[in-house]
């Protein structure tokens, strides 16, 4: 990988001093347009050697660029409450809006590499954080962003000479620690692990750019070419069809097209016998009042008593309610609350996204909200939205909801990876039903506010909406974190079904 590095460029005085106004013109009107359009954000990864240069590539970019829609991320060690959440989450928080530029000084890729050259991870483990890192660079890709990744590379022999170099000088000597000379020692293994990380990582939708640091000019001009370059090609693809063909940078243009995301293979349907998981479910299932009422008391204090296990200080419950209008998710939602510290849960209700949220890809908005350790977070609606309502309402392309199975498999897997207990709810009615607790919305004051007509209007459509349920639990069901499907004609039976099942979940996750 570092053999393609171009060793020994470098650039005179002149040439730089000659070339800097221009890029730093074309630099500024293409950032300005990225703002203005606000169709896109961008990631820069600044990532190499020690002493390659990484903090004064930085300083160039705020330097030749307009400082206020740039934004610098540093990913040192985990805090504790970083930690106690997904190895991806302090990411999320941090990726840049539409319009605007993130520039990442260390990243995912930094704890990897950093953890191999130690040993505490296998070449097998490091290899799955590779396929892991691909796939969210490719959902990044697919959301609209653009992802510049550069190693900004080093000899062993231009590194010593680096650090010296720094030490030597009373006002940088503070930057090279004993930290520093010692990492030095194990350069050959950074190499090996970062040459093969980097490999495995060098993609279509987000290549690796390779940079020769020894020159500090000639390092600072090449990334500032391949960032303008990149943002204006970027820019170009945003405009209309007869402003592309007005572009004097084409190829570019067109180049920059192989950093879509990976090809999404087209929908595919199996033919049935016309039945689904929904209409073999038994909805006459139905629970007396009385039975309701014991059930309901053992099964609060057996949550009561789960949720303050001391064994739960180290895991998180996440808990993701769906169904059909009306079907009970807030009546459920307040049985198991009422059993709770209420300090010790927060309930996310889950509307249309905001436009801050909008600027972000769409799983973001669920990253901010994780729980920590010991603490419970319960989502009445949630990220399966994308293949529910903003497919059967065409709000998203049908390349973007197919995708989001694999994304939001992925997400839960790194949820359960990070030590949550998630647990997830499909309530299911009947039409009949649904129509019934509608007009009692409407005769009820304090439910009436329940009750819109966009809530009419979606029974217009509710087999679009139950062929996307089937899909949904087809493709999202995983051994790790299954659906629950809840006969729920009953609100007595469905509360009970949940409670139980939610109670047998924990002390599983506990045990």
């Amino acid at each position: 990988m570092f053999q393609s590095a171009e060793i020994g460029h470098s650039v005179s005085k002149s040439k730089y001093r000659e070339a800097v106004p221009e890029l730093r013109e074309a630099l500024l009107e293409a950032q300005a347009r990225l703002y203005e359009e606000k169709r896109t954000p961008v990631l820069i990864l600044i990532s190499g050697e020690d002493g390659a240069g990484k903090r004064e590539t930085i300083h160039v970019l705020y330097e030749w660029m307009d400082p206020r829609f740039l934004s610098t991320l540093a990913f040192e060690d985990p805090t504790d409450e970083e930690r106690e959440r997904p190895e991806m989450w302090r990411y999320w928080r941090s990726l840049p809006p539409k319009g605007q530029i993130g520039i990442f000084a260390g990243s995912w890729y930094s704890e990897p590499i950093r953890r191999r050259i130690k040993g505490k991870i296998s070449q097998k483990d490091l290899d799955a954080r590779a396929e892991q890192i691909n796939r969210f660079e490719a959902m990044l890709v697919n959301e609209g962003a653009l992802v510049l990744k550069f190693w900004i590379h080093l000899s062993e022999e231009a590194q010593r000479q680096r650090l010296e170099e720094l030490q030597s000088n009373p006002q940088t000597a503070w930057r090279v620690t004993h930290w520093n000379w010692k990492r030095l020692k194990t350069y050959d293994k950074l190499q090996d692990v970062a040459g093969h990380f980097l490999r495995l990582t060098d993609t279509a939708w987000a290549p690796w750019i390779v940079v020769e640091g020894t020159d500090e000019k000639y390092r600072s001009l090449r990334i500032g070419q391949v960032v303008e370059s990149a943002l204006s090609a970027r820019n170009a693809q945003n405009r209309k069809p007869a402003e592309i063909a007005k572009t004097k940078d084409e190829p570019l243009a067109a180049s920059l097209q192989a950093h879509a995301g990976p090809p999404v293979t087209p929908f595919l349907r199996l033919v049935t016998d016309g039945r689904s998981v929904l209409s073999a479910m038994d909805l006459s299932l139905r629970l007396s009042d009385k039975a309701y009422a014991r059930e309901l008391a053992d099964l609060q204090g057996r949550l009561s008593v789960l949720a303050r296990d001391p064994r739960f200080k180290k895991r998180s419950l996440v808990l993701a309610f769906e169904g059909a209008d009306a079907a009970g998710k807030g009546g459920a939602i307040r049985r198991i609350s009422a059993a709770l510290d209420a300090r010790q849960f927060q309930i996310v209700p889950v509307a249309a996204p905001t436009e801050e949220e909008r600027a972000q890809p769409h799983l973001w908005r669920f990253w901010r909200k994780l729980p920590r350790h010991g603490h419970i977070t319960i989502f009445d609606r949630t990220w399966y939205g994308r293949v529910l309502v903003e497919r059967v309402e065409g709000f998203c392309s049908e390349s973007d909801w197919y995708r989001a199975y694999g994304e939001i498999n992925d997400f839960e897997h790194e949820l359960v990876e990070a030590g949550a207990i998630v647990v997830k709810f499909w309530l299911q009615i009947s039409q009949e039903e649904q129509l019934k607790r509608f007009h009692e919305r409407e005769q009820i004051g304090f439910k009436r506010f329940k009750i819109t007509q966009e809530d009419w209007r979606n029974r217009e459509k509710w087999d679009a909406y139950q062929q996307a349920i089937c899909d949904m639990v087809e493709r999202t069901s995983t051994g790790e974190v299954p659906w629950t499907l809840v006969e729920a004609n009953d609100k007595n039976y469905a509360r009970i079904k949940i409670l139980r099942t939610l109670c047998d979940r924990l002390d599983e996750g506990l045990g």
